[in-house]
């Protein structure tokens, strides 16, 4: 541990922006794992309402800079995708 008044400070700060960045991408995960989980249940409505949550979820830890945003425009797509394929398909209308 730091002896430096400044160090400990700094110390603590990280610790405590860790749990939030921790958080925040728990939250982004699990959003995602309700799309899929949607997807696979066969309910288009509920997978594209979901994908519109994660998509936000997506786009707001990009913009603070908790996850790259060519990674946020990345799996946003693939959940995209996965809904639409849903959609089209004769079982999801």
């Amino acid at each position: 541990m730091a002896n430096i008044k400044s160090a400990i400070k700094r110390a603590e700060l990280s610790k405590l922006r860790r749990e939030k960045n921790v958080s925040i991408r728990s939250a982004i995960r699990t959003a995602a794992k309700r799309v899929e989980a949607a997807v696979a249940s066969g309910n288009s409505q509920e997978a594209e309402q979901r994908l519109r949550q994660a998509a936000s979820a997506w786009d707001k830890a990009a913009v603070r800079g908790k996850v790259h945003p060519n990674t946020a425009a990345r799996k946003k797509s693939r959940l995209a995708k996965k809904v639409l394929a849903l959609q089209s398909s004769p079982a999801g209308q």
